[in-house]
């Protein structure tokens, strides 16, 4: 590149370079000239050693190494190392569509000071979708509904100018840093904005397994984030609650969902709704009594 490129798509990365490989493909191929965006994989200190990390982004993309667990460090790393005027941040396991930074840069300034895009549900085809997947089909990464009602954007899926960021700042670790990075940013004065033509597919959790671990890390860091803007433990013991009532109301989404097209998926979705709920239920009581407290 003969001049620093106007947006650096930032790419956080642990250990998972069958999808890395995937992803920069994916972000290779956008609609974008190429001179127009960096790509900066930040490698949160994989184990299977930066050299295989350079093998797969042979040459597409630039590496810098987080040693701080987490990717929320590593987006960190990656945007502290950004040249361009624009910060684009993805995942590594993700697949943008093609037109994703075209759309994604369009809607900032015309939508919002920051931005979330469209997010989809990628699922294997050829065979039935297990339990896991089907639930994420239904309930995962709704980003309109995150944006437009709950003022915040998964991490996935964010655009912002670099000057932005640096005004409101690094993403904070132990709690769910989108919402917080983002509720900050409302906090200072930004606007956020939805740009349902800037996808980006996200693999469904393929197994009871895979959804617990997910559910696990998310439970502690919203946990800490809500001990952390001073709300008691009780109050969140008495949303915990609220997770029993929610199990007849959402299995009717899984009733009337046409992503879902079988008998025996939706019956595989209803047993994971209830199960994930339930777990999520006595989850909720666990950490209180774990004595989990303010994020670091």
């Amino acid at each position: 590149m003969t001049s620093v490129p106007r947006i650096s798509v930032v790419v956080p990365h642990y250990n998972d370079l069958e999808r890395l490989d995937r992803c920069l493909g994916a972000l290779c191929a956008q609609t974008m000239p190429r001179d127009a965006y960096e790509i900066i994989v930040a490698d949160n200190n994989s184990p299977c050693g930066i050299a295989a990390v350079e093998q797969v982004v042979a040459g597409r993309a630039r590496i810098v190494t987080a040693m701080t667990p987490g990717a929320g460090p590593a987006r960190n790393a990656g945007a502290e190392a950004a040249g361009g005027e624009i910060l684009a941040f993805t995942d590594s396991d993700c697949v943008p569509d093609a037109a994703w930074l075209e759309r994604g840069v369009a809607a900032l300034g015309r939508g919002g000071d920051f931005i979330g895009g469209g997010m989809k549900v990628l699922v294997p085809g050829g065979r039935p979708m297990s339990g896991a997947e089907a639930f994420e089909t239904v309930f995962a990464f709704d980003n309109e509904r995150y944006v437009k009602r709950l003022h915040f954007t998964v991490t996935a899926n964010l655009f912002c100018p670099r000057a932005l960021f640096l005004k409101v700042g690094p993403f904070r670790t132990a709690v769910s840093e989108d919402n917080e990075w983002c509720w900050r940013a409302r906090a200072m004065g930004f606007s956020i904005g939805y740009a349902a033509d800037a996808i980006v597919g996200h693999p469904a959790r393929a197994d009871w397994a895979q959804l617990k671990g997910k559910w696990r890390r998310i439970c502690a860091e919203r946990y800490a984030l809500s001990r952390d803007g001073g709300a008691s433990a009780l109050k969140w013991i008495g949303k915990t609650w609220l997770e029993l009532p929610a199990i007849p109301v959402h299995a009717l989404r899984i009733l009337t969902d046409r992503r879902v097209p079988s008998v025996g998926e939706r019956l595989s979705a209803l047993g994971t709704l209830a199960a994930i709920r339930l777990w999520r239920f006595v989850e909720g009581h666990r950490i209180v009594l774990r004595g989990g407290g303010h994020a670091a």
